[in-house]
């Protein structure tokens, strides 16, 4: 999955895979974490965002099932 930089003070990139609606947020922490059946909506709506960090916090952290990337495949 390709990642596309944001600006944001709490997100570097975003990616999503609309075949398997799983959504790719690298942080400014480095860490990477997946989060899986979001809908494509909410990563429209996540890119079309002011506050990038914000929405996260209120549409996405917590309300799909996820998991913190090891190592990002290249």
């Amino acid at each position: 999955m390709k990642l596309q930089p944001v600006e944001s003070s709490m997100i570097k990139a975003v990616g999503y895979d609309d075949t398997e609606s799983t959504l790719e947020v690298l942080f400014d922490s480095g860490k990477t974490y997946l989060y899986f059946e979001v809908p494509n909506h909410v990563y429209s709506e996540l890119m079309e965002s002011d506050s990038k960090g914000s929405y996260m916090r209120d549409c996405v952290i917590d309300c799909y099932p996820y998991q913190q990337v090891k190592k990002r495949r290249r």
